[in-house]
C-alpha cells in the first residue's frame, strides 16, 4: 500500500551495487564464439570485456568458468582472462555451470544474493544455470549482449525463459551505470568514463568530445 510519508530520496533495493552483486561469466571460449550466429561476435566480445572491466573497477567478485577447455572449447577469450589476471578460471565437464560444485562453492563464497550472469550459449548454457540459482533463492540479471545463442532465435528464446522464471535482462552498459549511479562519486568516475570511451560506442565517441572540445573551452 502506498505512505506518501515514507517516500523519500533513496534507491531501491533492486538496484546492483558494488556490494551486492557477483559477476558469472560462463564460457566465453573459441568453439562457443564460432557457433555463435544471434548476434556480431565482435560486438559480443566488445561487451563483455567492458562488462568485465566494469566488475574490476567497482571491486565486484567474478567468477569465471569454461567448459571442456582442453579437449574442445578451447581456452578462455583472452581479453576477458586478462581483464581478472589473478582469479581462477573454473574448468568444467557439465554443460549446467551449476551442477559443478567448485563454481557453486566460489558464487557462495561471495556472499553475494544478485548475480550478474553472460555467456555463452544463451540457450544452453546461460538458461540452465539461471533456471538453477533462481530455484536456490538467488537474483539473477543476464546480460543479453555480452552472451549470444546459435541463432537470433535460439537467444531470444532462452531470454524468454528465463525471464519467465524471474531473471532480469540487462545490458552492460545499464550495468556499468547502475553500479556508478552518481557522477559525483569521484572514485569511480575516471575508470567508468575511460570504459564507456573504450567500449560504448557512440556514448564514448560523445565523452571523447565533451573532454576534448567542450572541456577545452571550459578551460579556456
Amino acid at each position: 500500500m502506498f505512505d506518501i510519508a515514507k517516500v523519500q530520496a533513496a534507491p531501491s533495493k533492486d538496484l546492483l551495487t558494488p556490494d551486492n552483486a557477483v559477476m558469472l561469466f560462463v564460457d566465453h571460449q573459441p568453439q562457443m564464439f564460432f557457433g555463435t550466429g544471434s548476434g556480431d561476435r565482435a560486438a559480443i566480445i566488445n561487451s563483455t570485456v567492458g562488462l568485465a572491466k566494469a566488475a574490476r573497477a567497482f571491486d565486484v567478485p567474478a567468477v569465471l568458468t569454461t567448459v571442456a577447455a582442453e579437449s574442445f572449447s578451447g581456452p578462455l577469450l583472452p581479453q576477458l582472462a586478462e581483464v581478472f589476471p589473478k582469479n581462477e578460471i573454473i574448468d568444467r565437464t557439465t554443460m549446467n555451470a551449476w551442477e559443478d560444485e567448485a563454481l557453486v562453492a566460489a558464487v557462495k563464497a561471495t556472499g553475494r544474493k544478485k548475480i550478474v550472469l553472460s555467456g555463452l550459449w544463451t540457450e544452453v548454457c546461460l538458461v540452465l544455470p539461471a533456471l538453477s540459482a533462481l530455484e536456490q533463492g538467488y537474483e539473477v540479471y543476464v546480460v543479453t549482449d555480452a552472451s549470444g545463442g546459435v541463432s537470433p532465435a535460439a537467444h531470444e528464446h532462452a531470454l524468454q525463459r528465463m525471464i519467465a522464471a524471474g531473471a532480469v535482462p540487462v545490458t552492460w552498459v545499464q550495468v556499468l551505470l547502475e553500479l556508478q549511479r552518481d557522477w559525483a562519486r569521484q572514485e569511480t568516475y575516471g575508470d567508468v568514463m575511460e570504459i564507456v570511451k573504450a567500449h560504448a560506442g557512440a556514448y564514448g565517441l560523445g565523452v571523447v568530445y565533451a573532454q576534448s572540445v567542450i572541456g577545452a573551452h571550459a578551460a579556456g
